[in-house]
């Protein structure tokens, strides 16, 4: 999937360099590169955004990309994450979107992944007037078409008008309303209405970091609208409430290889910081009345955990339309026909036969056989037109999702 989009992203990296040094009205460099003083500049920057929105979150609200200091580290760092992000999270729709609107833009590196995935127009809205002035910037530097608008949801601002095929939340929704138990109704009253705005096929994407406490957040914000009836299109199968809030310690997360560009690299490095893989939580959401997709036949699985090896064997977390379990096999039943099941990613989709329970899950053996259904960023397949769909009934809210 990296592939996909890497050359986009790379293309990329001068354009946010020559913005970037335009705002500062200062100093000259490669065209691809930063110098080592601005590397120590910015990745002071990112460093501080860093711990301000992950730590401490001292800075999750803020106004922060009112800094032009902190804008600017946010553009070289956390802009090619967040497209990348973005780029994996669109490869699951189950439709290309037409008219897009993304909220809560910043420079907007959601709303330039869907115009490279696609989408024809697309209106980038923030209450930070320095991260439109860079969106716009960005836009002209790359010959695209961009609408901008303001929008401050902290002073209960309607969004923009319209409807939309494709409405995005990037990292976002978390800095709103603050903390505690009482952020969740407001936040999924929020994407209600959103999801009114949101046309017949379309989606609502909602991706946050990958944090435990933003997790878990968003997981719950998920249970409220399953609850009111909402379809999730991805990554969930699961209908009923989320499995992994049953315990504190648990929460979902994606985790992706990504073609991470040089920049990206040495500021992470002079930052202390490590951006090796994608992490994020994200939720696909239909509008109200649309059912949740219809999935091919089979016992399926999302590996929502990296590998977890053990003496002699090879485990997972598995969740899927029977709820989250672990999968296990021992090495000593590889076959052909389960070979995948030892290099499987996070995210992976699959279909597995002949299990027995076992401890909190299933057991595979020698008889059992293991199928990719999709590939981790591309979204599940609907049933082929000779095979029926698997029954749709839906889990009774609260079940315990184990067997």
């Amino acid at each position: 999937m990296a592939d996909a989009y890497s050359r986009d992203l790379e293309r990329w990296i001068p354009r946010l360099i020559a913005v970037w040094r335009q705002a500062r009205r200062k100093g000259d460099g490669p065209e691809t590169r930063l110098t080592p003083q601005e590397i120590k500049e910015v990745g002071a920057g990112v460093k501080q955004l860093s711990h301000g929105l992950t730590r401490e979150r001292q800075l999750a609200g803020a106004k922060y990309m009112d800094d032009p200091r902190l804008l600017g580290a946010y553009l070289l760092f956390y802009w090619p994450v967040s497209y990348a992000q973005a780029r994996q999270a669109l490869g699951e729709l189950p439709n290309r979107p037409r008219q897009v609107l993304d909220l809560g833009s910043g420079p907007g590196p959601l709303a330039f992944a869907a115009l490279d995935a696609g989408a024809a127009e697309v209106t980038a809205a923030d209450r930070s007037k320095p991260a439109l002035t860079l969106a716009r910037a960005l836009a002209a530097e790359a010959g695209e078409a961009l609408a901008t608008r303001e929008w401050d949801p902290t002073r209960k601002a309607a969004p923009p008008e319209g409807q939309f095929d494709l409405i995005t939340m990037g990292h976002v929704l978390n800095e709103l309303y603050g903390t505690g138990d009482g952020v969740t109704a407001p936040r999924a009253a929020l994407l209600e209405q959103l999801l009114t705005q949101v046309k017949k096929n379309g989606s609502l994407l909602v991706m946050e970091p990958a944090l435990r406490e933003t997790s878990r957040a968003l997981l719950k914000v998920r249970d409220v609208l399953v609850g009111k009836g909402y379809g999730v299109r991805a990554p969930c199968m699961f209908r009923g409430n989320c499995p992994a809030l049953l315990k504190e310690s648990d929460w979902c997360h994606a985790e992706r290889s990504w073609p991470m560009p040089r920049v990206v690299e040495e500021l992470a490095r002079a930052a202390g910081l490590h951006k090796e893989s994608l992490k994020m939580s994200y939720l696909v959401v239909a509008p109200k009345g649309e059912a949740w997709p219809e999935l091919p036949r089979g016992r399926l699985f999302r590996i929502v955990s990296e590998p977890l090896e053990g003496k002699g064997r090879q485990r997972y977390i598995g969740c899927g339309p029977e709820g989250r379990v672990g999968l296990a096999m021992q090495d000593k039943h590889r076959t052909e026909k389960n070979e995948r099941f030892f290099k499987l990613h996070r995210g992976d989709v699959i279909a597995v036969t002949e299990t027995e329970p076992k401890g909190d899950g299933f057991a595979l053996d020698d008889r059992s056989e293991v199928r990719i259904v999709a590939q981790a960023g591309r979204g599940v397949p609907p049933p082929s037109p000779e095979e029926e769909p698997r029954p749709t009934a839906p889990t009774p809210q609260g079940s315990d999702p184990l067997p």
